[in-house]
Order: C-alpha cells, then structure tokens, then sequence
C-alpha cells in the first residue's frame, strides 16, 4: 500500500460518488457498517434515521458507486446484509481550478462531515465524557495548535500522523488488547485564510 493511505480507506475521486455520500442517512448507514459490521436495512434503520425500505434505497445508492457491497448471508437468508468496502473512505478537494464540478462536489461532502463531527462531539460531551473513568478522560479531549509551514510540510505532517495510526488501524481484531475500546480520532486540517496572515506568527 502506498504511504498516502496507510488506512486502507477507498478513495473517492468520483463527483457523482461525493454529492451521493453527501446526505445524512448514506453517511449514517456507512459508518454504522463500518463500525459494526454487516447489517440488513432493517437492522440499520433505528440507527440511521429512515424507514426500512428508504434505508434499502440508500443502500443500493451507496452500492452503485462501490461504496457497499452484498455480504454474506446471515442466519436468514431471506435478508440482503450489506457491508462497507473499505474501514473508512477520503476524497480530496481538486487542484484544478477549472474542475468546478470536482471542487464543488468535495465541498458539499466536506460541509455534511463537519456537520456530523459537530454532532458526535457534543453528544461525546453531554453522554460519554461524563462517565468515562479517569484513566480514559485523562487521555481524552481536544488540541488546537497553530502551525506555519508550507503545502508540502503540511502533507508531510498528515503523512507521518498516519503512519502512526495505522498500525492500530490495520492490524486484526484478534490482536487488540485486553480492556481495550473503540476511540474516535478527529482530525480537523483548517489552513487560514491568506487575510489571516497579515502581522501574524
């Protein structure tokens, strides 16, 4: 696997696949199937907010664009389970500035997924952060460091929290220590504005 995704995640160039992973309830059911596993429409349902047969239609969405795909039968065979391609998915914004319908497909997608970041945490905050034992809340929470550096050392910076990461990320599940729990790691990459740097350091 190349160094720029150390993950495994699928990369989206497509602009159809990025304004149809935009919606809510197509990046509710990927997550969940990520996170949990292979799942009916139906057992999806209460978790993502729409009915059996809507949840259905996003799955065969996703599917056309290779995002999901059908897993193996469960118990009841009668049931279509689905699972997710790939842990988790990226897309980047198009350098081309002429690529309009790129640029404004990747922007669509990046605003939904703000917007879900800021639900999960403050749900973590109001449901999760107060009953977490100290050993765990010692470790939680948030960073906001400032840096300057150029586009290439900002590559390089993602590159090597990568690096780091994958290992946790990759290996099998059989091979994750005792106690251990699912954590989430956000991390937002917001270059300022070129106006932002007038008398700055």
């Amino acid at each position: 696997m190349e160094s720029g995704n150390r993950l495994g995640d699928i990369e989206i160039t497509d602009p159809q696949a990025m304004r149809a992973l935009a919606h809510p309830v197509r990046l509710a059911i990927l997550e969940r199937l990520q996170r949990y596993g292979p799942a009916t429409a139906t057992q999806l349902s209460p978790h993502v907010g729409a009915t059996p047969s809507v949840t259905s239609w996003h799955l065969r969405h996703l599917a056309g664009f290779g995002l999901v795909r059908d897993a193996e039968p469960g118990p009841d065979r009668r049931q279509r389970r689905w699972e997710a391609v790939a842990r988790g998915f990226r897309f980047d914004m198009p350098e081309d500035p002429d690529d309009e319908v790129g640029r404004s497909a990747a922007q669509v997608l990046s605003r939904e997924m703000f917007l879900r970041a800021g639900d999960w945490t403050n749900r973590w905050v109001a449901e999760v952060e107060p009953d977490l034992d100290p050993v765990w809340r010692r470790h939680a929470g948030l960073a906001d460091t400032r840096v300057v550096v150029s586009a290439d050392e900002l590559a390089a910076i993602e590159d090597a929290i990568e690096a780091v990461l994958a290992p946790y990320v990759t290996r099998d599940p059989a091979s994750r220590p005792a106690g251990g729990r699912g954590v989430r790691l956000m991390r937002y990459v917001l270059p300022e504005g070129a106006d932002e740097q007038i008398g700055r350091t």
